[in-house]
Formats: C-alpha cells, sequence, structure tokens
C-alpha cells in the first residue's frame, strides 16, 4: 500500500474516533453543569476540558472569560478551531474523499452523510436547541462509521491503519477524559469527603462512567457503589473494557503487529513496552505515585508512538 494512501486512511479514522471523543468529553461536562454546584467549581470544569485538550490559550484569546457556552460554540462549530467536532468530521470526510477509491462505497456515503449532515444541523441551530441530543449523533455517526468499516472493508492493510488510527486516538482521548475529572475533583479522592461531597462526587463519576458507555458495565463488573479508584481502574486497566487505554493499546499493537515486516520495528516496541505496563500495572501503583503524572507521561508516549507511526510507516512530515 502507498504510505499516502495509508495517511489518509489512518488519519480520516482519528479525526472520526476525536469528533467522537470531544462530543464524549463535552457532554459529561455539560451534564455535571447541571447539577447545583458554585459558579467557580463549574468553571473549573471548563478550563480543566480546555487545558487537557490544549486548547486553553488557544480559547482565551479568542473569548477571554471562560464561559460554558462559548466554550461549547469553540469545541463544537469553531472551524478555525482545528479540535472542534465540526472540524473533525470535515478533515475526515477531507481524507476519505482522497482515498475515495481504495474505500467500499458504503463506507464513504456514511463518512460524506455526516459531513453534509453536521453542517445542515449546525445551522438550523439543532445544536443550541439540545446539545445533549447533538453529542448522542455524534457519537452514533462515529459508531456507525466503525460498524460499516469493519462490516463492507476487505481484511488487508487498509483496514488495519484505519483500526490503527482508531485505537490510538481511542487512548488518547480516554487518558485525556479520565484526567479531566480526577483533576477536577474537588473533595478528597480517598473518601474523608462530607456525605453532600460524596453525595455529589456520585452524579459526577456515574456522569463520566456514562460518558465512556461505562455505567452499565461498572455495575456487571464490581457489583458494588462507584467508587473513584474502581473507575480509574476500568478505564486505565481493564482489557474487556472496550474504551480503556488497556483495550486500545491491545489494538493497537495486534493492527501494527499485521502491517509491520520489520521484526526490529521500534514502533512495535514501544507499542508493546506500553501495552506491557498496562497489562501489569496495578491501579493502587498508579495512584500512589500521582494519576495526573501518570496520564500524562501516558499522552506523551501515545504522542511519540503516533510520531513513530507517521515516520515508520505514514507520508514524512512536510511532503
Amino acid at each position: 500500500m502507498l504510505s499516502r494512501t495509508a495517511d489518509h486512511l489512518f488519519w480520516m479514522s482519528r479525526y472520526t474516533e476525536r469528533a467522537e471523543n470531544t462530543a464524549r468529553m463535552l457532554d459529561v461536562n455539560y451534564q455535571t453543569a447541571l447539577l447545583p454546584q458554585s459558579d467557580a467549581v463549574a468553571q473549573v470544569g471548563w478550563q480543566g476540558l480546555l487545558s487537557i485538550s490544549e486548547l486553553l490559550s488557544t480559547y482565551t484569546e479568542r473569548y477571554g472569560a471562560i464561559q460554558a457556552r462559548e466554550v461549547m460554540d469553540f469545541m463544537v462549530k469553531d472551524e478555525s478551531n482545528p479540535s472542534s467536532i465540526l472540524s473533525c468530521l470535515g478533515a475526515a470526510r477531507e481524507n476519505a474523499r482522497a482515498v475515495r477509491g481504495t474505500l467500499t462505497t458504503e463506507v464513504w456515503e456514511t463518512q460524506n452523510q455526516t459531513w453534509l449532515e453536521v453542517k445542515r444541523m449546525l445551522k438550523a441551530g439543532e445544536f443550541e436547541r439540545d446539545p445533549s441530543q447533538f453529542f448522542e449523533w455524534v457519537k452514533f455517526r462515529s459508531h456507525l462509521s466503525r460498524g460499516v468499516t469493519v462490516g463492507t472493508m476487505l481484511i488487508d492493510e487498509a483496514l488495519h491503519f484505519m483500526r490503527l488510527g482508531t485505537f490510538l486516538e481511542r487512548a488518547d482521548n480516554t487518558a485525556r477524559l479520565v484526567d479531566v475529572k480526577f483533576h477536577a475533583l474537588q473533595s478528597d479522592f480517598y473518601g474523608t469527603a462530607s456525605e453532600k461531597d460524596q453525595e455529589y462526587d456520585f452524579y459526577h463519576w456515574s456522569a463520566i462512567l456514562r460518558s465512556v458507555s461505562g455505567f452499565e458495565v461498572y455495575r456487571k463488573v464490581y457489583r458494588d457503589v462507584i467508587k473513584p479508584e474502581r473507575v480509574g481502574e476500568l478505564l486505565i486497566l481493564r482489557p474487556d473494557m472496550p474504551r480503556s487505554m488497556h483495550a486500545s493499546l491491545n489494538e493497537v499493537v495486534s493492527n501494527l503487529e499485521l502491517v509491520t515486516n520489520d521484526t526490529t520495528s521500534e514502533t512495535l516496541r514501544r507499542a508493546g513496552k506500553l501495552r506491557a505496563e498496562l497489562k501489569y500495572g496495578r491501579i493502587d501503583e498508579i495512584l500512589s505515585t500521582g494519576l495526573h503524572a501518570y496520564l500524562t507521561q501516558f499522552l506523551d508516549r501515545v504522542n511519540d508512538l503516533g510520531a513513530h507511526i507517521s515516520s515508520e510507516f505514514l507520508v514524512p512530515v512536510g511532503v
């Protein structure tokens, strides 16, 4: 396969997954903002979202003070923000168009229809009328894209690069989502908070679990009240949780093995090492050394892994 074709397929899938995960992060913030809380606490949540997305300085230059509605507008429909949902879906569609001949008709039509429909919805003001319903639609279109891809594409290198892009992006975004919530947590992590704070936190943990479609999964796995350390374990270390960091790295490694001919591949070695640390890690060890530091390091390594994938398999930067 030509490296340029692989590059378009990889990024098409990454941008589609990024749009979905941006919708998930915005939805959890929007839902928790509806709970009784002070303006200061609400602002911490929105600021944390911008910080972990590395967009805080860009936002403040453009909008000034942090306001929930303006943050959502910036992250949903601001075309000058390359990480907004609109920009991501547009980029996914453009990458799909560039390799139209490699895709099945169903995959192309799904990408194209998503782009046309999101423009229509935003123009009609459907996002402003019901943000949660709009976020659900973005998630649904991403699910549809993955399902059509797996259901119609030949199982060859093209599919492997698409899956590689999807799960590398998912690993990155799950780490960011967990970091946003834990970083913004106001009460004591180990349970010395007041009863009111614990009740408040329950709804926040429920919101973050629902944002990754993990609420029912948590109940099935732990059969207990929601505890922060178990939420962390589920989203970081559980290989059977579809959106966990561990499950995402399992997919990254397995797809890398299918496209790698060189047994000395540095990209595969780094991915395998990162996956091994998740496989044999323990949540108590991660928490004792600092969750925020752990997630920050993980994000750096995922970014490094993406750079190595680009240099080894895809179009070199600047070409």
